[in-house]
């Protein structure tokens, strides 16, 4: 491990040059998104479908790298966070589509939004790796103190609080509206200057509200990832692929959320296991396979119990 001294370098850990790989990657992924699917007119869901898997699979398949360059018990953790920050991401777009609605947010700019969304997603969380490093490796029992918050957000998650959000009303749309005039949608513009005043469009306030949401969302999932590994680079990898396809997966969300109805409460029981994975540390630490078979024993039961419940709830032909 390379010395704290040398701040956010240190926190990229042993696989520095790993992790700015994963980083370059990503970014160029990224834009390979931006510019290929479905541009300039709206996806079909056919194409969502194809291209969500496709995302899918790329992410998995970076367990081999990761298992080349660390260890296979390091790429079971990838995979592992992985799956969760994965399931995580639907909560994301979830609130994505609440801010557009609210915003009313034209459909041929969503795209471009939901790009610089996920872009301020991945700043955020590798903002969110860093500290997090670095407080860990620092103080210990700050540990604790990420296993106690992980179990508050899996209580907040199964009560479903989480899901009450008011765009407008969070604290940097305020600040915004407080020192500039708010103006009407011109195209894909941020701003626009008027009577000699920069003007901000409905677009900019999405944007920030995104942005609001990206950094509620990053002290939701780094714990999580923490709980399974200390490894920077598999946290980095498992986050960047995670977030990678989310245009896509958007355009399904909508109907993924009413097919996985239980969707919340699963993912609460999810974080709340690896909260007391992340608490009892020093006295117990799993292995690897067994973190990844209850993350995905979970989540197996939390489908099959979604789709139970939507065959009960099916019409049943009059006889």
């Amino acid at each position: 491990m390379l010395p704290t001294t040398f701040g956010p370098i240190a926190a990229l850990g042993s696989n520095p040059v790993a992790i700015l790989v994963v980083i370059a990657v990503v970014g160029l992924l990224l834009l390979v998104d931006l510019l290929v699917f479905a541009r300039g007119r709206q996806p079909t869901i056919r194409e969502a479908v194809a291209w969500s898997i496709g995302w899918l699979l790329l992410g998995l398949l970076v367990t081999i790298p990761i298992i080349l360059i660390s260890t296979p018990a390091e790429g079971v953790n990838y995979v592992t966070v992985y799956l969760i920050e994965r399931t995580l991401s639907l909560d994301n777009l979830v609130v994505f589509l609440l801010i557009f609605g609210y915003f009313a947010v034209p459909a041929e700019q969503r795209g471009i939004l939901l790009f610089w969304g996920i872009v301020m997603a991945l700043a955020m969380r590798g903002v969110a790796i860093v500290v997090g490093v670095e407080l860990i490796e620092r103080f210990h029992i700050v540990t604790y103190l990420l296993g106690l918050l992980l179990l508050f957000l899996a209580w907040k998650m199964y009560k479903g609080s989480a899901e009450h959000v008011d765009p407008d009303h969070t604290p940097l749309v305020r600040l915004l509206r407080r020192f500039f005039p708010i103006g009407d949608y011109r195209g894909s513009k941020f701003s626009f200057r008027e009577a000699g005043k920069t003007v901000l469009t409905p677009l900019a306030l999405a944007l920030v509200a995104v942005v609001g949401a990206d950094i509620a969302f990053a002290l939701d999932s780094i714990p999580a990832a923490f709980a399974i590994t200390d490894d920077p680079l598999v946290i980095w990898a498992a986050n960047g692929f995670a977030l990678l396809g989310l245009r896509a997966l958007f355009v399904l969300v909508e109907d993924l959320i009413k097919r996985f109805r239980y969707l919340n409460q699963t993912v609460a029981v999810v974080l709340g296991v690896v909260a007391v994975k992340l608490l009892i540390q020093d006295l117990y630490k799993a292995p690897a396979f067994v973190s990844l078979a209850i993350v995905i024993g979970l989540f197996a039961i939390g489908i099959w119990l979604s789709v139970l419940a939507d065959r009960r709830d099916q019409p049943r032909p009059a006889s």
